[in-house]
């Protein structure tokens, strides 16, 4: 999994990638002359602190120096930001919408929705749009391109593409609220085929099982009133306050990153949201539920793939 601007899966993070090294060598290089010159200073003879001392030595490396090196990085880093620019429309539009503390992720061109996973094709350009659905958030995933602010009322656009498979994990880089810090989401980065596979899943509607457990799961998501705050496509549960559940179990994580996404962790969420993310806007099921419903309704939702 890539969680670094170090670690570039396309060509816009590749030129931070590049940008950020070029910073720390030349600032550990800036460090290193400084060293020795202090060293110089405090044991080098008379003749060396003098000539350190010198007028011309303090304009050369105190006003020169600096303000050579300084304008050749912000001529450097303009090259490096008009590169990232945002350049002709994507042909594949998502947009991300922050909310506390989970995204929703919709493809709009194929009128599909889910929420904190975003799937792109690797090699195909992409334009993302961001907003906010509450307080200000902060997009970022370290390895695809810098961060992106999300901002009530307003859409920002970010576009770039991703040269080879992987997983990616970002994180909202924005103080948001109690639970800030586990307010995560994941990329992942496939083949064509496969994404399109894919969506063709999220596109299809989910149909009433017909296996007795999973039929029980299904009947009590109905009867607890789930549906009020979530989406499963094709059923007649439509929320929207809360995130979509289509194919939620084949998500690499639950709620936003905070938990491993498989059965167990799966009931003790709906059981007790508030005791694993405490400010969350999921209620705890455990006394609406008994324990065989609420077992049937983990099931249910985590044979949704």
């Amino acid at each position: 999994m890539h969680h670094s601007v170090l670690s570039p899966m396309g060509p816009e993070a590749a030129r931070i990638a590049e940008l950020s090294w070029l910073l720390f060598l030349g600032g550990a290089a800036i460090f290193l002359l400084v060293m020795l010159l202090l060293a110089l200073a405090l044991g080098g003879g008379p003749g060396v602190r003098r000539r350190l001392g010198a007028r011309r030595a303090i304009l050369a490396g105190g006003v020169a120096f600096p303000v050579l090196v300084l304008s050749a990085l912000l001529v450097h880093t303009l090259g490096v930001a008009a590169a990232l620019g945002l350049g002709e429309p994507a042909p594949l539009r998502i947009e991300v919408t922050g909310r506390q503390y989970w995204w929703e992720v919709r493809y709009p061109d194929r009128e599909v929705v889910t929420a904190n996973e975003i799937h792109i094709p690797v090699g195909r350009a992409v334009e993302l749009l961001v907003d906010s659905g509450d307080v200000i958030h902060s997009f970022w995933v370290p390895s695809l391109h810098g961060k992106i602010d999300m901002i009530p009322g307003r859409v920002n656009r970010r576009r770039f593409s991703l040269d080879r498979p992987g997983v990616l994990r970002g994180q909202c880089a924005e103080f948001c609220g109690t639970q800030h810090a586990l307010m995560a989401f994941f990329v992942v980065a496939e083949e064509e085929a496969e994404f399109e596979r894919w969506l063709e899943r999220l596109r299809a509607p989910v149909a009433k099982p017909e296996e007795p457990f999973l039929a029980q799961g299904w009947q009590a998501f109905g009867q607890a009133g789930c549906g009020a705050c979530h989406a499963v496509r094709g059923t007649p549960w439509a929320g929207r306050s809360g995130p979509d559940l289509t194919l939620l179990g084949g998500r690499l994580s639950l709620a936003a990153g905070t938990l491993d996404n498989h059965l167990a962790t799966l009931a003790g969420w709906i059981a007790g949201p508030q005791d694993i993310k405490p400010g969350n806007r999921m209620p705890a099921f455990n006394t609406v539920l008994d324990g065989p419903e609420l077992r049937a309704v983990a099931a249910w939702l985590e044979s949704l793939r």
